[in-house]
């Protein structure tokens, strides 16, 4: 056949449509096997009876079947040459076609069940004629005795029967057994949750209710032409409330809530994921049927939902900075998360990332097993069976159509925080239909969320202070705030008191961002170099960094720090700007400026994780985000193999860009650092009475830092005694002596000088 013309329809065809073998033979063969079991039968009454003899006698007396081969035989020549001569087809159409037209006007369905019972009726006619033969009856009371013959074998066939259903059941059990567990169903009166327990995401929420408009009343989009969206996915960070949303759905709707594990499809054997999933749906129509609806929630969906996953840390990841300095908390969120990205991504020099790629379902994490999100994505939008086993299999038997299934009405909820693990099948509409961002709650929503679980305990902070408490966490979720509630209470007990003040909120802040600190001691010039590497950042970070404000400054060390300045946005902010951006860089740069300048050219390894951090962020804003001397992108121009002279090969070509990014990143940084030098000269004053603060409190918090610069009282810091020029030529005083003993390795000879 041509590529160019199509397969000719049936009604096209000059000739009849070709029968397969044994629709040709199948009649043939079943009289000829009904004449051989007569002749057996025969011979079995009669052992002086030959075979010859008997065939000989038979057909004597049943001649019938003779005829009715005779018959078949001509009817099947008569379909042979119909399908090879295109003008006998035809004529026998023109004038004996009558009978196919007169069948044709039967529906389908129809002319399949009177051919089913006219084949029966064939098969029980020839039944009892063989019975007949063998209980050398009539054929009618022949068919009396089949049932008596049935009898007398059962125990044998019982005993067959046992010993396959016995074997069957073993199997059938380990597989009940192994399928069982991971899925958790709660009725409606087991569900307190409701939308007014989920605070700090409105938006959501409002599209979620819509959802359930639907699910509560399917017709008013029905109707309409429409359908009931069926799938809902809630990505976002971890703890912002997507499983507690999906189990306010269902407290809202009063429909059953089914709770699917995130490892309910992890099994050793293959199969079992599958028959879980089967399982599964076949409880969620159950119970969409008996309430109405109900609401099922795949928790970690990834876990599910992927069918490979790609991973990328390695042994070591997340040791990316130098233990003298936490660099990476100097900048603004937007350039951490580029750095924290590209060291990731690019790995440093001192840990290597090993990059992997994981097929299927074979290592670690791969998802659910062969077959199992196959087995989801069909439940999901496939094919609705007929339910029930009397509209399945008896109905059948007797040739009814089974009766349509209902519409059932199943909200289907995921969770995940990695969205881009998921299979695209799964996210297609008609499956999970609608994708909504769960993601980090604004100030307006915090300062409900704060306002919702301060109510469950006796505190005694005014609007003012939560407020402020929502400002200085940008990115807490709604179970950080709950933990952090939490924490503050039992900082309140810890001291013997059952109500939360503002100073128990500020303590276990602390607690909970920089972890308990390492009971360490620093030797009295360690201790100082510390506080004055960190009064830099604090003091640079508080004059050009006006986009930021200092959260909290400590030198006490923690598990991967010796000291930090953090910094919080205090409003929620989506676009940042090159004057941003050089403002991080500079507070990056202040500790080996600071360093340099307040120990006569000298500087410690403390500086490698902000040197590190200040360069991501130069070498980003010279060659992807247009903020430096060219306007070009690096990686545009690296992908298309530009910026070397003609006939250049690749490799010099990456080569020369490389050094000319690098000298451009160099000559903004070396620009950068004179500047940081310069600042740090005017305000040399505020940054050795910032250090002495640090060594005097260990921690300080923002309006502390404040408070010492501007000289206005803080919370545990009074900043006016760093305006007297006495205290300022005892600090002084007490740094020359510290740089000595630094110069010399040896003790201060002046202590920390307690100011008046």
């Amino acid at each position: 056949m041509s590529i160019d013309q199509s397969r000719p329809r049936d009604t096209d065809r000059k000739t009849r449509i070709h029968l397969s073998f044994y629709d040709r033979t199948k009649f043939i063969l079943l009289f000829t096997v009904v004449f051989l079991i007569l002749v057996w039968s025969d011979m079995s009454g009669d052992e002086n009876l030959s075979f010859a003899k008997a065939f000989e006698a038979s057909a004597n007396r049943r001649w019938w079947i003779f005829l009715l081969l005779a018959i078949e035989t001509i009817r099947q020549a008569h379909f042979l040459v119909a399908e090879l001569a295109a003008p006998y087809h035809g004529i026998w159409q023109r004038y004996f076609g009558f009978v196919d037209r007169t069948t044709r006007r039967l529906s389908d369905w129809t002319r399949f069940r009177i051919s089913r019972v006219v084949k029966w009726l064939v098969v029980i006619s020839l039944l009892s004629i063989v019975l007949g033969a063998i209980y050398k009856e009539t054929p009618v009371r022949a068919l009396f005795f089949a049932p008596k013959a049935l009898w007398s074998a059962l125990p044998v066939i019982a005993q067959l029967a046992f010993a396959v259903v016995f074997v069957i059941i073993q199997f059938v059990a380990i597989f009940w057994f192994l399928s069982r567990g991971g899925i958790d169903t709660y009725f409606p009166d087991d569900i307190k949750t409701r939308f007014s327990d989920v605070w700090g995401q409105d938006h959501v929420l409002a599209r979620i209710k819509e959802n359930l408009v639907f699910l509560e009343n399917p017709e008013s989009i029905e109707r309409l032409g429409g359908y009931v969206p069926g799938g809902i996915l809630l990505w976002g960070p971890p703890g912002t409330g997507k499983t507690l949303m999906a189990e306010s759905m269902a407290g809202e709707t009063g429909k059953p809530f089914v709770f699917v594990d995130p490892g309910a499809f992890n099994n050793m054997f293959f199969g079992i994921g599958i028959l879980k999933v089967k399982g599964l749906f076949r409880k969620l129509r159950k119970l969409a049927l008996r309430y109405g609806g109900v609401v099922v929630f795949f928790d970690e969906a990834d876990a599910l939902g992927n069918r490979g996953i790609m991973t990328n840390r390695g042994p070591g990841a997340y040791s990316k900075f130098d233990l003298s300095c936490h660099g990476i908390s100097y900048l603004s969120d937007s350039a951490a998360s580029e750095v924290t990205r590209q060291l990731v991504t690019h790995g440093s020099r001192q840990t290597k990332e090993v990059n992997r790629f994981v097929m299927g379902a074979g290592g670690a994490g791969g998802g659910a097993g062969m077959g199992t999100l196959q087995a989801l994505l069909t439940e999901l939008s496939g094919l609705k069976k007929p339910r029930g086993f009397f509209n399945r299999i008896v109905r059948r038997t007797l040739g009814m159509r089974p009766k349509n299934p209902p519409k059932y009405r199943i909200l289907v909820v995921m969770a995940t925080n990695m969205p881009e693990s998921l299979d695209e099948a799964l996210l297609r509409p008609g499956r999970i239909d609608r994708m909504y961002r769960v993601g980090y709650p604004s100030k307006a929503g915090r300062i409900r969320t704060y306002q919702g679980y301060l109510e469950k305990i006796s505190h005694s902070l005014s609007p003012e202070e939560i407020e402020k408490l929502a400002i200085i966490t940008p990115y807490a979720t709604g179970a950080t705030i709950k933990d952090l509630v939490n924490e503050s209470l039992i900082m309140a007990i810890r001291f013997g008191r059952t109500s939360v003040t503002w100073s128990d909120v500020l303590k276990a802040k602390q607690l909970k961002q920089l972890g308990p600190s390492e009971d360490v001691e620093y030797i009295e010039r360690e201790r100082h170099a510390t506080a004055v590497h960190e009064a830099c950042h604090a003091v640079m970070a508080y004059r050009v960094r006006k986009h930021m404000d200092i959260d909290i400054a400590t030198i006490e060390k923690g598990a991967e720090y010796l000291g930090m300045v953090a910094s919080i946005p205090p409003d929620d902010q989506f676009t940042h700007w090159k004057s941003e951006y050089e403002g991080d860089i500079l507070v990056s740069l202040a500790s080996l400026a600071g360093e340099r300048m307040f120990f006569d050219g000298d500087n410690s390894s403390g500086v490698s994780g902000d040197l590190e951090s200040a360069t991501t962020v130069a070498g980003l804003m010279e060659g992807y985000w247009g903020m430096g001397s060219t306007v070009s992108s690096y990686a545009s121009s690296r992908r298309m193999e530009l910026g070397a002279p003609g006939g250049a090969k690749p490799n010099e070509n990456k080569q020369e860009m490389r050094r000319a990014l690098s000298d451009r990143i160099e000559d903004n940084l070396s620009h950068l650092l004179l500047r940081a030098e310069q600042l740090l000269r005017e305000n040399r004053a505020q940054v050795l009475s910032v250090a002495h603060a640090l060594e005097s409190h260990k921690t300080l918090s923002g309006a502390d830092v404040h408070a010492v610069i501007e000289g206005t009282q803080g919370d545990v810091v009074n900043g006016s005694l760093y305006l007297k020029p006495e205290n300022i030529a005892l600090i002084e005083a007490y740094h020359q002596s510290a740089l000595q003993a630094h110069k010399e390795h040896r003790k201060p000879e002046l202590p920390l000088p307690i100011l008046a």
